[in-house]
């Protein structure tokens, strides 16, 4: 077993196979929202929360990287943008991966939009990175999602399903995309992608249970877990909201069933 392949297990939880992914790397592209302030506390509660990795920025990773338990796994994000830029769909490379191996990364994270007039950078990028990455024994953990002027839904089971796709053919390890509003080709994908697929939590509007039930749905289909942010510390008591994606990825109660 090669190194990459030791890490990524350690990415997915030893009972239910299964991964809930905390993201927190959200200010770089919306600045001060409500719930970044928590992102302490938040941190100092992951040994109890069922969370096995958590996605920082480098500045982050630095001041707080200490703050996430050894036993839970530190991402980092290596693209960023921000909702101001021109498009706001652009992400470009902000962190090498030598860095993030200096601030005690156990995995790496891409965020690629397709659809837009800015794909083919994003998907180079993709590329390259998950080589080096490789080279290093370092998991990939790749976001895509269909955002920009081509993309009417992207929420559409056709667009998520060929996100889920790119993931399969470009090289990363785990990919996580959007739950799709309509169809049944989101689960044909997930059942024919050689790697792990994860559920985003989507925009906190959908409010917390939309969230949950699109978790627990991602399940049904296949998915190996979540991918969750803004549903998390955008929400009145982050910490419960955190267990309870973590009883819905692990499998210790359904939505449905309580």
């Amino acid at each position: 077993m090669n190194g990459t392949n030791r890490r990524l297990k350690r990415l997915f939880d030893k009972e239910s196979g299964n991964s809930l992914i905390l993201a927190l790397d959200h200010g770089a592209n919306e600045g001060m929202i409500d719930g970044l302030g928590s992102i302490q506390s938040i941190l100092e509660s992951l040994p109890a929360s069922g969370v096995q990795g958590v996605i920082l920025n480098k500045g982050l990773a630095r001041h707080y990287g200490h703050l996430v338990p050894e036993d839970v796994n530190l991402i980092i994000q290596l693209n960023a943008g921000t909702r101001h830029g021109s498009p706001s769909y652009n992400k470009n490379i902000v962190c090498s991966i030598s860095e993030a191996l200096r601030l005690g990364a156990d995995a790496v994270s891409m965020h690629v939009n397709i659809g837009n007039d800015l794909e083919d950078r994003m998907l180079v990028d993709l590329g390259e990175i998950t080589d080096e990455a490789h080279q290093l024994g370092i998991p990939v953990l790749a976001t895509v999602l269909a955002k920009g002027s081509q993309i009417v839904n992207e929420h559409d089971s056709s667009l998520v399903a060929h996100c889920i796709r790119i993931g399969a053919e470009l090289g990363p390890d785990i990919v996580a995309v959007s739950y799709p509003s309509n169809g049944d080709t989101f689960t044909k994908a997930v059942a024919a992608s050689p790697i792990p697929v994860l559920v985003t939590g989507g925009p906190l509007g959908q409010n917390l249970e939309g969230a949950l039930n699109n978790t627990e749905r991602g399940l049904e289909a296949g998915c190996r877990g979540c991918c969750i942010g803004r549903n998390i510390f955008q929400t009145e008591k982050p910490i419960e909201s955190m267990e309870k994606f973590a009883k819905i990825a692990h499998k210790k109660h359904l939505i449905s069933g309580s």
